[in-house]
């Protein structure tokens, strides 16, 4: 884990150790936070949680969330076109509106909310 990772614990830290020009956020920890309208664009948020998170209207754009949790999370509006998903948790996520078009996702590791059609949403499968 990174030295910035390590005292990355609030959404404050987290925004400004990105305004600072960190992108590296592996195996960051804020379940539940307030994160509506973000930008976190092309940040590597790998293995990071972020389950019943309030992502929505984030710029997540080009961002790396492989293996990241963000069950419950509401991604409502939130920008993640180009975004890396593979084995990302998104069970009972809110999508509604999301832009996720060239996202990569594996179709037998990324799990999506119920119903959810991620051909529909123009991503690409990873194999």
């Amino acid at each position: 884990m990174s030295d910035v990772v390590a005292t990355v614990k609030t959404v404050d830290a987290l925004l400004t150790a990105y305004q600072s020009g960190e992108r590296n956020f592996v195996n960051v920890m804020l379940p539940q936070s307030g994160l509506s309208g973000v930008d976190l664009k092309g940040a590597d948020l790998s293995y990071a949680d972020f389950s019943g998170a309030d992502l929505s209207q984030a710029n997540l754009r080009g961002s790396d969330l492989s293996y990241a949790t963000l069950c419950e999370a509401n991604l409502t509006g939130a920008d993640l076109r180009g975004a890396m998903l593979l084995g990302t948790d998104l069970r009972e996520s809110v999508l509604d509106k999301a832009l996720l078009q060239s996202a990569d996702y594996d179709p037998e590791e990324t799990h999506f909310p119920s119903g959810f059609d991620p051909e529909a949403a123009e991503m690409k499968r990873d194999r």
